[in-house]
């Protein structure tokens, strides 16, 4: 089943309406990235909706919208720059910052990877920039209109052809171009940084490539994309650029993730996710689960109930201590299984219990043994079942305290 895309829309720079996608993962979200399309492009690109898609499956949450004036966006495109570009992609992050969280990773494809570069100098919370088919010097755009360009300084804009499309660019967009300076901001990211590009791009050549890989200071990496297209037309293309993008970011995410969700050892940290009613992600050291209820009690059902946990856990320590055991002892257990049910049943039904009245809580497990066990050494394996920490904490006097964090 596809991860869940919803549609969105935040203020730009200044104060237009921009049309957005947010592309969910449905387990936990490891991190929020921010994607900026190719030039005169737009969120629904190929290569954008695959490569988010592909992110989000992996747990990675990915922002993608049209700049000012393109796509569903409101603006004037011939109003628009490169300036005003990276101004979109601050407000971009600034709206995950205030309604999700921060971007940590920035993904860039043509003047969007471009722009990627120089935003990520004001998104401090970016640990991680990508580039797909980026031009290393903005002003290489100017090239690509460059036959208009004469027209444009006469009139003040003036309608090019790009990508099959017609498209109004005015004159402070050339103006623009020519203020950046790439090699003066690419060696300040202080972010890893991976580079993706085709030996063959005849829009953006790979020499582009190699100037933004000289520029950077470690981390780095380049990968080649043998046999794409400037604009990854081919979906194949796109889906390995999104599997290559979620392996490297898990690298380089690592430690963070583990300093934020497990500052101390022990802890488990569960926050709402936002998607539903009830989801929860749970994140335990470096491990992510998630939880919810089911649809009948008005969950999304996208993870077992908490109930449904801890009835996990019973089983898994009771599973884990028998095979301690029999490794102990070398008795033939070749595997065990249990199965946990856990049910509110009426105290006067329970013969050991010392409430009479009312509900109380039954978990029953139904153990399975494989293995040339004899019936002694199964009837001391059930006996020992009864010894998993769990079982002991469940039926012990348990104190729980709950104070509000400062």
């Amino acid at each position: 089943m596809p991860s869940p895309s919803a549609k969105i829309t935040f203020n730009g720079a200044d104060g237009q309406a921009l049309a957005a996608r947010l592309d969910m993962p449905r387990g936990p979200v490891l991190a929020y990235a921010l994607f900026a399309h190719c030039f005169t492009c737009g969120k629904d690109v190929l290569a954008a909706s695959r490569i988010a898609r592909g992110l989000s499956d992996r747990g990675i949450a990915v922002l993608r919208f049209d700049f000012t004036g393109l796509g569903s966006s409101e603006g004037d495109f011939a109003n628009t720059s490169f300036s005003s570009n990276i101004a979109d992609l601050l407000a971009a992050a600034d709206y995950l910052r205030h309604e999700h969280k921060a971007p940590r990773i920035l993904v860039g494809h043509s003047l969007g990877g471009a722009a990627v570069l120089r935003a990520a100098l004001d998104i401090p919370e970016a640990a991680l920039v990508a580039t797909i088919a980026a031009p290393a010097d903005p002003a290489h755009v100017g090239r690509l209109i460059r036959d208009s360009a004469e027209e444009i300084r006469r009139k003040g804009k003036a309608t090019v052809d790009v990508g099959g499309r017609p498209f109004d660019i005015g004159e402070a967009f050339l103006d623009d171009l020519n203020t950046h300076r790439p090699r003066d901001y690419i060696g300040r990211l202080k972010k890893a940084l991976l580079v993706f590009h085709a030996p063959l791009d005849e829009t953006v050549g790979i020499d582009n490539a190699r100037e933004i890989y000289e520029a950077a200071l470690h981390p780095k990496s380049f990968i080649s994309l043998d046999g794409a297209d400037h604009l990854l037309s081919n979906a194949a293309d796109a889906d390995y650029v999104a599997d290559l993008l979620g392996a490297w970011s898990r690298r380089y995410m690592g430690a963070a993730e583990a300093e934020e969700t497990a500052s101390s050892e022990g802890n488990v940290v569960v926050r709402e996710t936002g998607r539903g009613t009830f989801e929860q992600d749970i994140r335990i050291g470096p491990h992510l689960l998630v939880a919810d209820e089911p649809r009948s009690v008005g969950g999304g059902d996208n993870g077992p109930s908490p109930y449904g946990l801890l009835s996990a856990a019973l089983g898994a320590c009771t599973a884990m201590t028998l095979r301690l055991y029999a490794n102990g002892k070398k008795l033939p257990l070749d595997r065990v299984s249990v199965v946990v049910r856990h049910d509110k049943v009426h105290a006067a039904d329970c013969a050991e219990c010392e409430t009479r009245e009312g509900k109380i809580d039954r978990f029953e497990r139904q153990i399975e043994m494989e293995g040339n066990l004899s019936e002694a050494e199964r009837a001391k394996l059930m006996e020992i079942a009864d010894k998993c920490p769990v079982h002991r904490t469940l039926v012990s006097e348990v104190d729980i305290v709950t104070r509000a964090k400062a």
